[in-house]
């Protein structure tokens, strides 16, 4: 009796703070979707968590008085922190404002141009005052890029320095052929091995080059030439080639990417 009485004790402990930290992906302080919605909403979001390996938000408020991309940025840091894997959908009913902030992988699998297709999105429903379709909006999105990956060719650029950082996967063609040339060349040195210990690669000669003993009284070393190349690397365009860009900012020592609109 007293084992049932401590399992019942144990799962009433615990099972409120899996609510609570189901309820934490919607921060719903504007009061504009409701309990069933915010429930639906956070089951999406659990299907984006497991692939990044991070967190995924929804912040509502209507009392913010700061710069929307701070605020949204102090946000997700609080939630993920420095740098950590993460995004986070501001929708500010104060300043009329929609703002999205990634960090960490997110930055990547959200380009610039993959955020203003999930901005448009999320831009026409708020303006149609559907809030929760907005917010389904946001989040299809977002989990249409993982699954999609991240773009080849892709880079970030630092909007205050302009400096550019290529995104480099390795791709599961390049993961077999780099696995099948390593195991050929293992293979092929163990047998090279083998067979010069049990020489039969042929006859045995002695090592007279690593015996020998050679001492250098005096050596002068004399540069004949010289030569140096340049080149201008050119900076990535914003054409559509490639899997384009990512623009970065920094906000509180932290990296972060996005963007926003008003409505």
């Amino acid at each position: 009796m007293k084992k049932i009485l401590l399992l019942l004790g144990f799962l009433a402990l615990f099972n409120p703070l899996k609510v609570l930290a189901a309820s934490d992906t919607v921060d719903d302080q504007a009061n504009l979707l409701s309990p069933e919605e915010r429930t639906e909403l956070s089951k999406q979001a659990d299907a984006i968590n497991q692939k990044i390996k991070g967190q995924v938000f929804i912040l509502t408020t209507n009392t913010n008085t700061e710069e929307p991309r701070e605020f949204a940025n102090t946000q997700l840091k609080a939630r993920v922190g420095k740098d950590n894997n993460g995004a986070l959908l501001l929708l500010d009913m104060n300043q009329r404002e929609i703002y999205l902030s990634t960090s960490g992988n997110m930055i990547d699998y959200v380009t610039d141009k993959r955020r203003d297709r999930l901005l448009d999105d999320v831009e026409a429903a708020m303006k149609d005052g559907n809030y929760y379709q907005a917010s389904a909006d946001y989040l299809s999105n977002a989990k249409d890029f993982v699954d999609d990956g991240v773009p080849s060719g892709s880079y970030r650029i630092d909007e205050k320095t302009g400096k550019v950082t290529y995104y480099k996967s390795i791709t599961p063609l390049e993961f077999t052929i780099g696995l099948i040339v390593a195991a050929v060349a293992a293979i092929g040195f163990f047998i090279s091995v083998r067979l010069r210990y049990q020489l039969k690669t042929g006859t045995y000669r002695y090592p007279y080059r690593q015996n020998a003993q050679l001492d250098l009284i005096e050596r002068q070393d004399q540069l004949v030439n010289s030569f140096v190349t340049t080149r201008r690397i050119p900076k990535p365009s914003n054409n559509g080639g490639g899997g384009g860009g990512s623009t970065t900012n920094s906000s509180g020592g932290g990296t972060f990417g996005g963007g926003g609109r008003s409505f």
